[in-house]
């Protein structure tokens, strides 16, 4: 696990080695619990939204290497680009977006994004497949018991099938 995430960023400026509690995915960074509280107050992020440093680190590597900053220009996102389905910075969009018409403001694409309808048809379907998962984990534990069933009846009846026809091969030896 990255430091990133272990440690307090605020802190870890200021050359204080302190656990974060807490992530901000806006301000990219973990924070302490007394950091949690001066974040939680300012009026620059008091909106943020932040989660428990134990949920962030359950999400997918796909989704944490995620960023809100331009690698180019190290600014954060402002616009989306639909023409090209790409984030951008307030430079990329003067030198590469400038001739772009279907620009949104990131704050309002990703406003509702959990009650889309894409996303509750998602969260639906990964519901469903969890529920198909666990069916079908349920039925197959089933069908090894009635395997493991079959077999032991099976290993019955073929020793009491041998046992008899030595029986009657003894019988036929003693004449």
């Amino acid at each position: 696990m990255s430091n990133k995430l272990t440690v307090c960023g605020v802190c870890e400026y200021r050359n204080i080695n302190k656990p974060s509690v807490v992530w901000c995915s806006e301000c990219d960074e973990g924070l302490c619990k007394e950091c949690k509280a001066h974040h939680a107050a300012s009026k620059g992020s008091r909106n943020h939204s932040i989660v428990p440093i134990s949920e962030y680190q359950k999400l997918p590597s796909n989704i944490l290497e995620i960023t809100q900053t331009c690698s180019k220009h190290d600014e954060k996102y402002v616009i989306f680009c639909k023409k090209h389905d790409s984030p951008c910075c307030r430079r990329c969009i003067v030198e590469t977006h400038n001739d772009c018409k279907d620009l949104k403001a990131m704050d309002d694409v990703i406003k509702n994004v959990k009650s889309s309808n894409a996303f509750l048809e998602m969260e639906q379907m990964l519901t469903e497949l969890s529920e198909n998962l666990q069916r079908i984990r349920k039925d197959r534990k089933e069908n090894i018991k009635s395997l493991k069933e079959n077999r032991t009846k099976l290993e019955k009846e073929v020793q009491q099938t041998r046992s008899l026809i030595d029986n009657h091969l003894d019988s036929c030896r003693k004449v």
